[in-house]
């Protein structure tokens, strides 16, 4: 009996393979096992900075925000701090978006942690 081969499967499982690494340079787009590595290693960086992406704005966030809070007087702590104990539930992203974009509706934000 001749061996039987699913030549459809294998060619899906490398066209898909080879769909991910489009624009990949040299082998690494069409060349199945570098490919393959190609991707794989791709896919753990993409993993792994979606993480640190995270971090990085939160801190920029923090940077921003600390900027906005020096100029009334404070540091970041204290503000952050007052503002847990005032119950105000303004997360970093919108803060550090207020001290930046709009520096009157931060200082009213400050003033009211203040009192």
């Amino acid at each position: 009996m001749p061996r039987s081969v699913n030549s459809v499967a294998s060619k899906a499982r490398r066209k898909k393979i080879f769909k991910q690494t489009k624009g990949y340079f040299g082998a690494r787009k069409n060349v199945l096992t570098v490919a393959i590595n190609a991707l794989e290693k791709g896919l753990v960086y993409a993993y792994r900075d979606r993480k640190t992406n995270k971090r990085n704005f939160r801190a920029l966030w923090i940077q921003r925000i600390n900027a906005g809070v020096r100029e009334h007087g404070l540091s970041y702590s204290e503000f952050i701090g007052k503002l847990n104990q005032k119950g105000i539930a303004l997360n970093r992203k919108v803060l550090a978006d207020l001290a930046m974009n709009h520096p009157k509706a931060f200082a009213e934000v400050v003033k009211t942690v203040n009192k």
